[in-house]
């Protein structure tokens, strides 16, 4: 099978029809073999309903229903475990991101031999103070941080390997990070397309100011997940022994200095006088509470099952 078409979705009964009749006529001008699955993230109108009709007419349709909203990254995850094409194709279902973007992608991943590629929306039609600002300012720390060069990590719009899909684990809100996971999980040639960003259509958008905050919290945790996840031990082991160290090493000169000062017969004071006393046994302290959590995080690593993030109502041609 040459393309799966993934589309997570809330609420967008309005679109939907013209969504599927415009990647229909896509799949069938360019003769591929496909499949699309539509990802219901719990939604309360007749989404269900007119991909279920889709469904019924078309064998190569396929849809997952939520039975409450679980986020968009937990729809990726279900779609991705089921996809079965060569190459996945994710987009919104909202009419923002274009279809026409379909023969491109899926060119650079089987011509150009890329491993995934993101979707820029270079030009783009949305609130310049409510999303495009904030969008690069969190594109530009995601580069930073990342190392993963790319212009747009929000484009919904894009294309993978079915191998990389299989290896990498979208959880949380981390669907905007899906190149970083690429890239951790050992998937270095990652490439960036300029796509056609259209004007909503149709009903309103179901993402506020609250997810570029929520983005930079997912950023710092992914950060420390590429480097420390795997080994919590090295992170926090290291900075709690260093300060139980260096908490031990003041105390012990607070009491090696009373000593001397006794010996030598000199005027001194309690060592509970001593304001450094107090920050020596803190910073031990501190230091003992670091270390065992970064042991803890090792024993959690190690027995840790699996459960399922979200709880799947329906599926249909599956």
């Amino acid at each position: 099978m040459n393309l799966s078409i993934l589309i997570p979705l809330l609420n967008e009964e309005e679109s939907l029809q013209e969504l599927y009749t415009w990647i229909i006529s896509i799949m069938k001008s360019n003769n591929y073999s496909y499949e699309i699955i539509f990802l219901d993230d719990g939604s309360t109108d007749e989404s269900w309903n007119i991909i279920s009709g889709f469904a019924n007419e078309n064998p190569n349709v396929k849809g997952i229903r939520f039975m409450k909203n679980f986020g968009k990254s937990q729809a990726l995850h279900a779609g991705f475990a089921k996809a079965k094409g060569d190459v996945i194709i994710t987009m919104d279902a909202d009419l923002q991101d274009s279809p026409d973007e379909i023969p491109g992608l899926y060119e650079m991943i089987t011509k150009e031999k890329y491993d995934l590629v993101s979707g820029w929306k270079k030009k783009r039609y949305d609130s310049v103070v409510a999303k495009n600002i904030p969008s690069k300012l969190f594109n530009w720390a995601a580069r930073k941080t990342s190392g993963v060069e790319l212009n747009d990590f929000n484009c919904g719009l894009k294309a993978y390997k079915n191998v990389v899909v299989k290896n990498i684990e979208v959880s949380g809100e981390m669907h905007r990070y899906i190149p970083v996971l690429a890239k951790n999980a050992g998937f270095g040639k990652i490439g960036e397309k300029i796509v056609q960003h259209q004007a909503r259509k149709y009903g309103e958008t179901k993402f506020g100011m609250e997810r570029f905050i929520n983005g930079f919290l997912d950023l710092i945790t992914i950060w420390f997940l590429s480097r420390f996840g795997k080994r919590p031990m090295h992170l926090f082991g290291a900075i709690g022994s260093f300060m139980f160290i260096l908490g031990f090493l003041l105390a012990g000169y607070i009491g090696v200095s009373k000593l001397y000062h006794m010996y030598m017969g000199m005027r001194y004071n309690l060592v509970t006088s001593n304001p450094w006393f107090f920050i020596a046994l803190t910073t031990m302290v501190l230091g003992t509470q670091l270390f065992l959590a970064g042991f803890l995080g090792e024993i959690i690593l190690r027995t840790k099952n699996n459960e399922e993030r979200y709880k799947v109502s329906t599926e249909v041609n599956f």
